[in-house]
């Protein structure tokens, strides 16, 4: 293996603890632009999404009182999650392991599952967050760095996310892992592990829209990290860059939910929780996944499949960053979609009810439909 020009050994932590997370980002002082302007750079083909950034802000007051009330009736399940899917990979790592999780969705769960991994499984774990970008690919820097460093073992390597959506970061994760082995001879493994996999894409515990209390929140759950950009300021050599929201840091509650969770999950083992180390099957998930693509696509008339969004991770960036067209929901009343509901009254976008979908919500974003 001959790995050269790697960046230099520079990262940092966001708010997370240093020990929690080595991030491989190169945080820049990066110009905004407004949500609408990014929507009509990006559909008119100005821009890839990677290029350009909005602005965050702080959630209102309602929108964090119905976090704090979902992530109480949420974090039982959460935490059933992570140990299953920490059992999945000590199942196929017997010693150390690399966590690499895919920056930002994937920065809280792989910082739980280091832990949870450490001191439950008894494994060596170090933890990385690197950029992934849809149609680019991984930061290859990024990846070369960790080869780099822990080249003892590159098939400790461990990819970990949040949730599967349609399944585009899984894929993309795959083809450009696999181009890399080939350019450097390397066995690092392609696969994209997750605490659920709608689209039978990759390796979780469970293929249900289940809601992820992380996902409710911006940067003041992650570090207070933005989403990476790869746009002309990033030299060859530079790993991804991203925005540090050092102004929110008084509304931070990154290390409280790391903590939080961390003692919900000692309880549930402690009170005889036990792992399932049995990934779901993925043919059922795929299959559902693209039947409601195409029935979609027949109802409102839309052939962009990037502007159609399936699950409650994924509708929550959408109403969160894009312009939505609407928001679908399979049941109003259940607790997973109610901060959905408060962001489509806070935004004046549209919802309906389908107690058909598969999935807890779906969103499309403006300019899918044909009329």
């Amino acid at each position: 293996m001959c790995i050269s020009a790697a960046p230099p050994p520079t990262f940092f932590s966001g708010s997370y603890r240093p020990d929690d997370v080595r991030i491989l980002l190169k945080p820049l002082a990066l110009n905004t632009v407004s949500i609408a302007e990014k929507e009509q750079l990006l559909q008119t083909g100005q821009y890839h999404y990677s290029e350009l950034l909005s602005p965050e802000t702080l959630p209102s007051p309602r929108y964090l009182e119905i976090f704090y009330h979902t992530f109480a009736l949420m974090q039982q399940r959460l935490a059933h999650n992570i140990i299953d899917l920490a059992a999945l990979i000590a199942a196929q790592h017997a010693h150390t392991i690399t966590l690499v999780s895919l920056l930002r969705a994937g920065t809280p769960i792989g910082v739980l599952l280091k832990h949870v991994l450490t001191n439950y499984f008894a494994r060596s774990v170090v933890h990385y967050s690197v950029s992934i970008l849809r149609d680019r690919g991984i930061d290859n820097n990024a990846l070369r760095f960790i080869v780099q460093t822990e080249a003892q073992n590159a098939a400790s390597i461990v990819f970990v996310d949040g949730w599967i959506s349609k399944g585009m970061i899984a894929r993309t994760l795959t083809q450009s892992v696999t181009a890399f082995n080939q350019e450097y001879h390397t066995t690092v493994d392609t696969r994209l592990f997750a605490l659920t996999d709608l689209a039978g894409a990759g390796v979780a515990p469970s293929d249900e829209d289940n809601l992820i209390p992380s996902c409710i929140l911006n940067a003041t759950i992650s570090g207070l990290v933005s989403r990476s950009v790869c746009n002309q300021h990033i030299n060859t050599n530079d790993f991804h860059s991203c925005l540090f929201y050092q102004q929110f840091a008084a509304h931070d509650i990154s290390i409280w939910f790391i903590d939080t969770m961390l003692a919900t999950i000692h309880t549930c083992l402690h009170e005889g929780y036990l792992p399932q180390a049995t990934p779901v099957a993925s043919p059922p998930a795929r299959d559902r996944s693209q039947q409601l693509l195409a029935t979609m696509k027949a109802q409102f008339g839309g052939n962009n499949e990037h502007l159609i969004k399936f699950g409650i991770g994924e509708s929550t960036r959408v109403l969160l960053r894009r312009v939505p067209e609407r928001l679908i929901v399979r049941d109003p009343t259940a607790p997973d979609v109610a901060h959905l509901l408060q962001l489509a009254q806070e935004k004046q976008v549209p919802w309906q009810i389908n107690p058909t979908l598969p999935y807890q919500a779906v969103s499309l974003i403006q300019g899918f439909t044909a009329c």
